[in-house]
């Protein structure tokens, strides 16, 4: 009888000195990485529990508040989950007015918009079929016998704000592709693709042969040069709405048609302008313009009463499948378009202002708020500040919610997918780091679940800002104190 009883305290003596072992090679580990000399002017904010016992694993300045760029992300697509639902899809809809006769609407064509950031999407749509869906809008017009309009095609996402961009995005940013603001109405992930001819020797000039889409009257500015370099080193200027860009930095030689990114100017207008010409390549002739709301409403008083008939609504991406691109590849528009959603959805009016105080609302009844300052739903704005504790206690959180299995398969996984999948790379860490990155300029963040080698869940979150040197250094630090939390 005594047998069992030595073995059993052996054990246990064993687990003590095993967990003792690996809290002191966890404390050294960030000590370490506290002294690593990038890191001597640096705010670090970091935090790891135990998810079952809310134990804390480790820390290093919890509390303190400072931006962390993309891992904003994880506030938004939670939000977003439990405030409006995995399973909803936000809806187009389009609207005809006057009278049908003989074929000709004596009227105008109406597009309203639901703020789906879906549209013409190219995660969501293959390569030449972004504007399929416009066919079946034309098809919706010519079940009625339309032959011919007599009035405009308009678009209206006045259910949304025209503010452009959230507070804090920088002017740096806006013109390129990843800085497109959220709207009401959306198209081809509010994006237009430049491509340019680039010259055979450095320094000389390069070509703009075409965009998609064509955006009229624009007036594009192009200050980029060919060079020696390996891929998109140019950046391109430009607010919202503003027809007036310009690029600059360089491109690789000798290319026929490199594509460069950039933000749409005013994607209401657009679509607009993509379905009147796709009425019109239909056969039906169009008297009147492509109008948008925003440039219009004096003109068009956007009312949806007895004087509007609804023929055709078109339902985009859900909520659940909107979330997954947006953790899984860092999509700006799509965490903007969240917080408008969250706001349209809860209030039939929607904006960032009040998607975050919806957010921050519901988030009050979960967590602690201290520290917490949010401005965007992205994280691209620098005015933000979060700490390890608010991203720790978030992620605890919706552990308990039947919305978490699709929060947690949103996330990227370290050596795998999405922006984790050079992270922790034939590394003890690689697949056991499930996690939102956040990059920006002397800025790198990571915070989501780690799975330890005895089988714990450990929630954690590690922002760095104002670091000495490269990005790449930063992450090889970190990836050395993932290793050591996996061994816990």
């Amino acid at each position: 009888m005594k047998l069992p009883i030595i073995i059993l305290l052996t054990l246990l003596l064993l687990g003590i000195c095993r967990n003792s072992w690996s809290q002191q090679q966890m404390t050294q580990a960030i000590t370490e990485f506290r002294s690593s000399p990038e890191f001597k002017h640096a705010s670090i904010s970091f935090l790891a529990i135990d998810s079952e016992s809310n134990q804390v694993i480790a820390e290093l300045n919890p509390d303190l508040s400072i931006a962390s760029a993309s891992t904003v992300k994880l506030f938004s697509t939670a939000a977003a989950l439990e405030l409006i639902g995995p399973n909803y899809q936000p809806e187009t809809r389009i609207y005809i007015d006057g009278s049908i006769e003989n074929g000709v609407l004596k009227g105008n064509v109406w597009i309203r918009g639901g703020g789906d950031p879906s549209l013409g999407s190219r995660y969501f749509n293959s390569i030449g079929k972004q504007s399929d869906f416009l066919d079946k809008w034309v098809e919706s017009i010519k079940s009625l016998g339309i032959q011919s309009i007599t009035g405009s095609v308009i678009a209206d996402g006045s259910g949304f704000s025209y503010d452009g961009v959230p507070d804090g995005w920088s002017w740096n940013d806006i013109g390129n592709y990843y800085g497109a603001g959220p709207s009401g109405i959306c198209l081809f992930d509010n994006m237009v693709s430049y491509y340019f001819k680039t010259g055979s020797t450095a320094g000389s000039p390069t070509a703009l042969q075409s965009t998609f889409p064509e955006v009229e009257k624009l007036v594009f500015r192009n200050r980029i040069k060919s060079e020696k370099v390996n891929g998109d080193n140019s950046y391109l200027y430009g607010g919202p709405y503003s027809l007036d860009r310009f690029g600059k930095g360089s491109l690789p030689l000798n290319q026929t048609s490199f594509e460069v990114k950039g933000s749409m100017p005013d994607p209401e207008y657009q679509l607009a302008i993509e379905f009147a010409k796709k009425i019109v390549a239909s056969g039906i002739k169009l008297s009147g313009q492509a109008k948008g709301i925003r440039t219009s409403f004096e003109e068009y008083q956007p009312r949806y009463d007895s004087t509007k008939q609804l023929i055709h609504t078109h339902l985009g991406a859900s909520i659940k499948e909107i979330v997954g691109w947006t953790n899984l590849k860092s999509v700006n528009l799509f965490a903007e378009q969240l917080l408008f959603l969250i706001s349209y959805h809860k209030t039939g009016y929607g904006s960032t202002e009040k998607g975050i105080e919806l957010l921050t609302d519901w988030l009050s009844n979960r967590q602690q708020l201290s520290g917490l300052i949010l401005k965007d739903g992205s994280g691209l704005s620098r005015s933000n500040g979060i700490t390890a504790k608010n991203y720790v206690d978030l992620l605890s959180g919706i552990m308990k919610s039947t919305n978490y299995n699709s929060y947690f398969n949103s996330l990227p996984v370290s050596g795998k997918t999405g922006t984790l999948t050079s992270l922790c790379d034939d590394q003890p860490c690689q697949g056991r780091v499930i996690a939102k990155s956040g990059t920006m300029s002397r800025i790198k963040s990571y915070a989501g679940y780690i799975h330890s080698n005895s089988g714990k869940k450990i929630v954690f979150a590690l922002i760095v800002q104002n670091f000495d040197g490269g990005s790449s250094r930063t992450v090889d630090r970190m990836e050395k104190l993932f290793n050591s939390l996996i061994t816990l």
